[in-house]
């Protein structure tokens, strides 16, 4: 046996409902056991320094682990949800320093500036998602956008979702531990991994067929196409058709409901209305 090397993490909880978190938990192979406690790939184990959900310890101890391992570099930072920024961040903390508040968008500066790399986890943190929506009282913003704002140049992944698969982050961590940090080409023009965001929902869809037939569901339970339900499959790039959630059980449109297209820059403010049909024009033109 080799010299087994860790990989220091930080998940950061920003502006979000903790799903992404619970996606993660329910990872089914390797599961979170796997994840946080084997070598991912061998000789390779993933050291998770900080996570809000699981970590036991908590108070001034546990703020500390954050900036030792910040002195140490070399490690990757997880962020899950979006990042207040209105009023100096004001509308999002995460613990105190001499009794005064610590925002998540200071943590997140002061972090991303030595990290390895940034991981944008599910499409609050990748896109702004639900707390970016319209009004936006408390200014929130992605995470790219936060390390673009304050020229930040510690490169950065997205992988959105609401949430996202776990498949989607295992992957791409295993990656990283098999490679290295992703090149240019191995992302689209949004920072998504082109291994799970190459393709759109409706290449894959089971019921594509019906729409190349025309045959088009006129109410939720109708065989047929969900398009004219408002399905936003057309539009949204992401492989889970044939990744299926929940142990490949099922996904969105297999159980008939529409695609909301939670995977796409505009969730949520510029799919919706959800049930209302989009037009064809808007189609990526590969498809």
């Amino acid at each position: 046996m080799g010299k087994v090397t860790e990989l220091p993490a930080i998940w950061i909880q920003a502006a979000g409902c903790t799903g992404c978190s619970i996606s993660v938990l329910n990872a089914d192979y390797p599961n979170i056991k796997n994840l946080l406690i084997d070598e991912v790939v061998p000789e390779k184990h993933v050291n998770l320094r900080f996570h809000p959900n699981i970590m036991a310890g908590q108070g001034e101890a546990i703020l500390e682990v954050l900036s030792s391992t910040k002195r140490e570099k070399g490690y990757v930072l997880i962020v899950e949800g979006a990042i207040p920024t209105k009023d100096n961040g004001i509308y999002g903390v995460i613990g105190e320093r001499d009794k005064k508040p610590i925002t998540m968008l200071s943590w997140i500066l002061d972090l991303s500036s030595s990290a390895l790399c940034v991981i944008a986890f599910g499409s609050c943190a990748s896109f702004g998602g639900i707390p970016k929506g319209n009004p936006n009282p408390t200014g929130c913003k992605s995470v790219g956008e936060v390390l673009e704002e304050y020229g930040i140049k510690t490169p950065y992944i997205n992988i959105p979702g609401c949430p996202p698969h776990p498949d989607w982050f295992v992957g791409t961590v295993a990656s990283v531990l098999l490679f290295g940090l992703p090149k240019e080409e191995d992302l689209d023009e949004l920072r998504r991994p082109k291994l799970f965001f190459s393709q759109t929902i409706h290449e894959n869809c089971p019921r594509r067929a019906y729409y190349d037939e025309k045959k088009f569901a006129k109410k939720f339970g109708d065989p047929g196409c969900l398009y004219e339900l408002g399905c936003r499959g057309p539009v949204t790039y992401a492989d889970c058709p044939i990744r299926l959630w929940n142990g490949k059980v099922n996904w969105c449109v297999g159980c008939g409901s529409t695609c909301i297209g939670c995977c796409s820059e505009g969730f949520l403010d510029e799919v919706s209305p959800l049930y209302v049909k989009i037009e064809e024009a808007q189609f990526p033109k590969e498809v």
